[in-house]
């Protein structure tokens, strides 16, 4: 078997390549839980790599992609980012005031985001063999809930929430891209969310999970998979900005599963969402925060999206990213 891009993707094939290959070549008991992070004691420490194309977009550029998106893998374990470790890895050629650029990027939203950037490497390789910039991160935070938040708490009746339009960030890269004509002014939802999280961790959360790579339907098939109980997504209430609504409706995109990089899908126990929207809407990083979707005892292991019609539809595993290089 060759490699492709989509076992990159977040989807089906890359589960499959982590779950044949790599672990049963590393059997680490805490790695086969295949969280965001791994939890080791109070300890919640995570790694990642980052290669975007385009490198800058609306929004963001590779440099706040790589904090952000390991300050978020720490958080929906419930932890407290606190220290990052940063690897570039630098093509040869590439511009030493774009290098800047994403270095100061990297800076602020470290600060931002209150985390210190506390080690790091760099290596640069031959032109043509890079693409231009590769950023390789691991960061360490400190649990602040006293269990593991888990799929194993997750019961039918609770509710599953999001804090906002979904689908911005695989839109904001693909039109940077420029390679399809398409123009928009939609910007990447790139954020820190450990603000936005930190409260709701006493207000009854069972799960949480940041919809990078494979969007909101990527984490709710992979929630859902195995499963005595099954999750019912309501269409009408999944807020889809309407430039997303647009490129899908062009594009024959689902935006489910388009990539976003300040969304996460929280779990929340039954008659406790009302409390947690609340909490999510009083952040400006939550202020459209919406219910969309409950764990049902039908449908066991799959997702089901209900549409406007009142007819259902089975929401499958992405295969892989619909737009590879996306982070």
């Amino acid at each position: 078997m060759s490699i492709l891009l989509a076992h990159g993707g977040g989807g089906v094939r890359m589960r499959r390549l982590v779950e044949d290959l790599f672990l049963p070549a590393f059997g680490d008991e805490e790695l086969r839980k295949l969280d965001d992070s791994a939890v080791l004691g109070e300890i919640v420490f995570t790694t990642d790599a980052y290669v975007v194309k385009p490198l800058f977009f609306p929004g963001g550029n590779i440099g706040k992609l790589a904090v952000c998106g390991t300050v978020n893998d720490i958080a929906v374990m419930g932890a407290e980012p606190l220290y990052l470790s940063l690897a570039m890895i630098i093509e040869e050629g590439f511009s030493e005031e774009e290098l800047e650029r994403v270095s100061v990027s990297i800076g602020n939203t470290a600060k931002e985001c209150g985390v210190r950037i506390v080690a790091g490497d760099t290596k640069v390789v031959e032109r043509g063999k890079g693409d231009g910039l590769y950023i390789i991160s691991a960061g360490i935070g400190q649990l602040k809930v006293p269990h593991r938040l888990s799929l194993d708490t997750i019961k039918p009746g609770d509710k599953v929430i999001i804090n906002g339009g979904i689908g911005l960030h695989g839109v904001a890269v693909l039109i940077a891209r420029g390679e399809l004509g398409l123009s928009s002014k939609v910007e990447s939802d790139c954020a820190g969310l450990w603000g936005l999280i930190e409260p709701l961790l006493s207000l009854g959360v069972r799960f949480m999970r940041d919809a990078t790579r494979g969007g909101v339907g990527g984490v709710l098939t992979e929630v859902a998979d195995g499963r005595d109980w099954g999750i019912k997504v309501f269409e009408n209430k999944l807020p889809v900005p309407m430039e997303v609504k647009g490129v899908c409706e062009v594009l024959g995109f689902e935006p489910l599963y388009l990539a976003n990089e300040g969304k996460v899908c929280v779990v929340v126990e039954n008659g406790k969402e009302e409390d947690v929207l609340a909490s999510m809407r009083s952040h400006p990083l939550g202020k459209d925060a919406v219910v969309i979707g409950e764990v049902v005892e039908d449908y066991p292991g799959k997702v089901v999206v209900e549409t406007s019609f009142g007819t259902h539809r089975i929401l499958e595993p992405p295969m892989g990213e619909l737009l590879p290089r996306i982070c």
